[in-house]
């Protein structure tokens, strides 16, 4: 698979860089989601960009962007159902894609250290956020994840 060096990002929720770069209050539901493009590029830490940008230098066609668009909204609509059984918030998530056979798919792991998670009642964070801000308890809440979503751990 020859990997597209741009990740999409979709935003249920105010949280992480948005809050940051806007200044909006973290929790806002966002209607509708904002999808949101980043060039991957570690030493840059991987910059925001958009269209027009990924198209000129490259790094994604048109139509290759379209279709990330359009799968990153299915796996929105999927996933915040998924995790919603569990009483879970799907606040925002990161996908990485890639062109296999010529055709766009996805081309990396969805895991809790590539998206934020919110109990639903009490909004306390279930994700990388735990690591990021502090907060302790990394494995614990990844295993309460695992838990709410059926997985079962050896004793």
């Amino acid at each position: 698979m020859q990997m597209i060096p741009v990740e999409c990002v979709v935003r249920n929720i105010a949280a992480g860089g948005l809050v940051k770069r806007l200044g909006v209050e973290e929790g806002i539901a966002l209607t509708p989601p904002t999808f949101e493009l980043f060039l991957k590029n570690d030493e840059k830490g991987d910059p925001m960009i958009n269209e027009s940008l990924a198209e000129t230098f490259g790094w994604a066609t048109p139509e290759q962007l379209a279709k990330m668009k359009v799968l990153t909204f299915k796996v929105n609509h999927i996933l915040k159902a998924l995790f919603a059984e569990g009483d879970m918030l799907l606040v925002d998530y990161k996908l990485e894609f890639g062109v296999f056979k010529g055709e766009v798919v996805l081309g990396d792991e969805f895991s809790p250290d590539g998206c934020r998670l919110w109990d639903a009642n009490t909004r306390e964070k279930l994700d990388k956020d735990r690591f990021r801000q502090g907060l302790g308890g990394v494995i614990e809440a990844y295993e309460e994840v695992g838990r709410r979503l059926g997985i079962t751990f050896p004793a």
